[in-house]
């Protein structure tokens, strides 16, 4: 995909029942944020029936674990276009009884048959993007469920079985058609509806998405979710159910691919050492790669440190000149440098090193936009291509802290909205491989992210914990929306530590883009009003809607408090 057409996608990306079937478990309730409750625990996430389910894992004595694994189930039935089973994620966890930040990458993989090739034509040139990304081609080996089945060995307080009584109960009785979700089939009907099951599922006879407000119940689903309740972890990966994954993608109506029962078999889930660094007197930490979060969020806050952005506050161009200078620069280095770390040399210590960013500090201009930005040359970096990819909006984030002091942040998704359009199950499969550089090489050198079996796409999933001066947890945040979601994270982190916000508000702060040689701003937020003062510096923003979705909770003197993305569904619920 081409740097335009990725920046388009990103602009743009966005069966009938019985009359005496059974009523919807739950309506879907309005977020209300207005006083900002105060809990001794609290579960923020992209769908209220989501938060909900959480909740309730918190309330049956559950820990900050057990609700956000309960979430992402519930997601997979809420919020199918976004995230679930049929994709991955990465969860850090702040472990209240051993003091200690955790990591866990349950990053899709390639399947044994990929190549660094399989995105070419026969031309040598990239296949498009809107036809690498329908069917089998797209699909890399999910990673929830046994990121799930790490998480809950060592952090779960409840049984496994009762994480999956929400999803299941939501999609058995039923649950409310969302706008937004009626909106995203809308959006992409014929991708949406490419199996039988999905267009009995969420379409009319006629082929038009059911109306917002109508029941949709997924029986399909839920009697998967109760076999991998039973069964655990295995029930996905091995077997008769592994078998028809692995059929659904061989036999894609479009692009299929030779994935295996071997590959499903073999799959594992990573433990990770956490990416931290300091700003200000706090302490960030994110995910390392093949996330490209954690290094590029903290080369974005490293890069500002010298400048007193509170001093400057939200209402002043010259803090958003700033910002975006400090983006454009991580982005540079983000393109050039992060991949899997198990197949390539990622110079991670080097792109968080401090006397590293603080010489790329040095080359923002409180005065004037830089005419280019480059990459750097952190310690340890090695000579590569600086390739960009086409990672697309959809994705889920989702926060969780428990009243014994565990915290969790978890970004899940199935890539871009309602992944790759297979369905098995009663989900959708992920189209997480088009996230890899489709090109291997550019003039003889290899691309970090280039396709090679067993591989880690790289992805810009930020989930992120702050720690206070005492080391003590005090935010949980991340996003969702392709690679906007650095962008996102690191100004709701600059919003709450800088401009001593509470998480809501700096969540719904308007938002810039700044990657490389573009420059977005929020349409219809005040930062379009700033166009002139940005441009007077030598920028050249334009104004567009951004695919925006962040959630997170934050620890006050009193407890806690959540934070939704007002330019989503996100709900806050805790106890």
């Amino acid at each position: 995909m081409t740097a335009r057409a990725a920046t388009g996608a990103l602009l743009l990306g966005l069966a009938s029942c019985a009359t005496q079937a059974p009523a919807p478990t739950a309506a879907l309730p309005p977020p209300v944020f207005e006083d900002a409750p105060v809990y001794s625990s609290v579960v923020s996430a992209a769908h209220p029936l989501a938060a909900e389910a959480g909740k309730e894992m918190l309330a049956a004595g559950g820990s900050a674990a057990d609700a956000a694994l309960a979430v992402m189930l519930a997601l997979t039935v809420v919020e199918p276009q976004s995230s679930g089973i049929g994709g991955g994620g990465f969860l850090l966890y702040h472990d209240a009884e051993s003091d200690k930040l955790y990591t866990i990458d349950g990053r899709e993989t390639a399947p044994r048959a990929a190549t660094p090739t399989m995105f070419l034509q026969e031309d040598g040139t990239p296949l498009p993007f809107r036809d690498a990304v329908p069917g089998g081609k797209s699909v890399g080996v999910p990673g929830n469920i046994r990121l799930m089945a790490m998480a809950h060995a060592r952090f779960g307080r409840l049984p496994w079985t009762k994480l999956f009584e929400p999803a299941i109960r939501l999609a058995r009785d039923g649950f409310e058609m969302s706008p937004r979700l009626h909106e995203m089939l809308a959006a992409r009907a014929q991708h949406a509806g490419m199996t039988e099951w999905a267009k009995a599922t969420f379409f009319n006879a006629d082929d038009t998405p059911r109306a917002a407000g109508e029941t949709i119940r997924n029986p399909m689903l839920a009697r998967f979710l109760e076999k991998l309740a039973e069964g655990g972890a295995d029930a996905f990966y091995r077997g008769a159910e592994a078998a028809r994954l692995v059929n659904a993608v061989a036999s894609a109506p479009r692009n299929p691919q030779a994935m295996s029962a071997g590959d499903l078999a073999s799959y594992k889930a990573v433990w990770r050492d956490p990416v931290c660094g300091t700003y200000r007197t706090w302490r960030v930490c994110g995910m390392a790669p093949p996330s490209s979060g954690g290094t590029t969020v903290l080369a974005i806050l490293k890069q500002l440190e010298r400048f007193d952005l509170k001093a400057l506050g939200p209402q002043s161009p010259e803090s958003w000149h700033l910002i975006a200078e400090s983006m454009r620069l991580a982005y540079a280095d983000r393109e050039a440098y992060l991949g899997d770390p198990d197949f390539v040399s990622v110079p991670t210590a080097g792109l968080i090193d401090p006397a590293y960013l603080s010489a790329r500090s040095a080359l923002i201009e409180p005065a004037q936009a830089a005419a280019r930005v480059e990459a750097g040359t952190p310690p340890g970096a090695g000579d590569v291509a600086r390739v960009p990819d086409g990672e697309v909006p959809s994705t889920s984030h989702f926060s969780a802290a428990d009243r014994q002091g565990d915290v969790a942040s978890y970004t899940s998704t199935i890539e871009g909205t309602w992944g790759s359009g297979l369905t098995v199950n009663g989900f959708f499969l992920n189209n997480e491989l088009t996230d890899f550089s489709m090109r291997p090489e550019v003039d003889g050198k290899p691309a970090p992210n280039r396709v090679q079996p067993g591989k880690r796409p790289r992805s810009s999933m930020a989930p992120t914990i702050v720690y206070d001066a005492s080391g003590k947890p005090v935010l949980a945040i991340g996003a969702a929306g392709g690679s906007t979601i650095i962008a996102q994270v690191a100004k709701a982190l600059i919003g709450v530590l800088d401009w001593e916000m509470d998480v809501q508000d700096a969540i719904a702060l308007p938002q810039l883009y700044a990657p490389g040689d573009r420059f977005t701003v929020e349409a219809g937020s005040r930062l379009e009003t700033m166009i002139p003062a940005l441009s007077a510096k030598g920028h050249k923003p334009l104004a567009a809607k951004l695919p925006l979705k962040a959630n997170g909770v934050q620890r006050k003197s009193t407890g806690w408090i959540g934070g939704a993305d007002p330019r989503s569904e996100g709900a806050v619920a805790g106890l």
